[in-house]
């Protein structure tokens, strides 16, 4: 799941579909001078227009990966970091926030047909993503080692999963690591693939497998929740999260970069990473595509 990682393949479909094949020099030069243009101006001054008339910020995400994105309790009321954070940035761009359920691999695809606006899923802004998307980053987080309580299995590392089993979810650069852990292993791993990370978690309850490999905030969560994992203090692959919006809507994409300014400088996006007990994993500054926005 997330930081899933969203297929070469499918990207390089998405690519040739919809961007024509277009490298990234010309985003990342459109990032910088779209600073510059917004100097000024608010958020909401920068709103495209066809956004600005729907009246919605329409927002997809993935559920099921707490803190980030869930339902509440008995409800399917979508809510944690990312639509929260969704709420506020359309807040600032004078909308409201439309937030859509949808499978994680047709975020992209969906975005690029104008299904929604911007995608919020704990996307990892990658370089195969940024072919296809541009990314305003707002979290910093990588994957760490989940184990049965108590761990006894001792695992320590990434290298302690060679010659196991291990549970790790479809499409996530998480799978990625520990596919190349495996590349490394005299003796190899045994990787089952979960749908998600919950699914991936019911393999160690029944002792199908010995570790899953999950983003350390939501790790952290699942281990606080139930009581019934440990986590491993190392961070695999660690780097930015970001809001994915078609890298052809630069206009939207610089106005996202600066409700994010404006959320930073007022407190509100501390607010929303404070309420789920992730400050640490807050980005110093507004990015786009990895890079300070300015």
């Amino acid at each position: 799941m997330t930081k899933r990682l969203y297929s070469v393949i499918a990207v390089a479909l998405a690519v040739s579909a919809f961007a024509g094949g277009c490298g990234r020099s010309s985003s990342e030069t459109d990032a910088g001078a779209g600073a510059a243009s917004a100097a000024g101006k608010t958020a909401k001054d920068l709103v495209p227009e066809a956004v600005r008339k729907t009246g919605e910020l329409r927002m997809a995400t993935s559920e099921g990966y707490p803190p980030m994105e869930m339902y509440k309790p008995g409800t399917q009321e979508l809510t944690g970091v990312d639509p929260d954070l969704a709420a506020a940035i359309a807040a600032k761009l004078g909308l409201k926030a439309k937030v859509t359920n949808a499978a994680f691999d047709g975020l992209i695809p969906g975005l690029q047909a104008g299904r929604w606006d911007v995608v919020m899923s704990s996307m990892s802004d990658t370089e195969e993503r940024r072919a296809a998307v541009d990314f305003v980053d707002y979290f910093n987080a990588g994957g760490a080692i989940m184990v049965k309580k108590g761990n006894p299995e001792g695992i320590k590392t990434l290298e302690d999963l060679c010659g196991r089993t291990v549970v790790l979810a479809k499409g996530s650069s998480n799978l990625a690591i520990g596919q190349r852990q495996d590349e490394k292993c005299a003796k190899k791993m045994q990787i089952m693939q979960s749908e998600d990370a919950p699914t991936g978690l019911l393999s160690i309850d029944s002792g199908r497998a010995v570790a899953t490999i999950v983003d350390s905030p939501v790790a952290a969560m699942y281990a606080k929740d139930t009581g019934k994992y440990d986590v491993l203090p190392e961070q695999y692959d660690a780097g930015p999260w970001g809001i994915a919006i078609d890298r052809r809507n630069t206009a939207l994409r610089d106005a996202v970069a600066k409700a994010m300014q404006e959320l930073t400088a007022d407190g509100g996006y501390k607010a929303v990473l404070e309420k789920y007990d992730v400050v640490n994993n807050a980005v110093p500054e507004v990015m786009v595509n990895t890079k300070p926005w300015k």
